[in-house]
């Protein structure tokens, strides 16, 4: 009886340590940020507008990618590509994309250095 709830209170401090643990840093970009740059013509007809919006399938602000973090947007393609994310236009974009092509998209937007068109 004592080693069980002394086994169990070992147990229950080993997981209060690993959830103070912090996580390790980012690592670094397996994407190529030039590469990223010579895809982006598939992105810029909605995400490089400054400000616009779209009525397809619903109206809403589309979202500025450049400074995005890298980690979510890879994330986010995958989950386009995969179907867990509803949105048509980028379930078909993201699903012409390969692994190669959404890690190099993601380093580009996330260098922060995208430019939108002006006037």
């Amino acid at each position: 009886m004592i080693r069980s709830v002394v086994f169990a209170s070992l147990l229950a401090m080993s997981f209060a340590v690993t959830a103070q643990t912090p996580a390790p840093a980012a690592a670094p970009s397996a994407g190529d940020a030039a590469k990223g740059r010579e895809k982006t013509q598939m992105c810029e007809g909605c995400h490089g507008i400054e400000g616009w919006r779209t009525a397809f399938p619903e109206v809403y602000r589309v979202p500025r990618l450049g400074g995005q973090h890298e980690a979510y947007l890879v994330s986010a393609l995958k989950q386009y590509r995969a179907g867990e994310r509803s949105h048509p236009s980028m379930r078909a974009i993201a699903g012409s994309l390969s692994d190669a092509d959404i890690a190099n998209l993601a380093a580009y937007y996330a260098a922060g250095t995208v430019r939108t068109a002006s006037k």
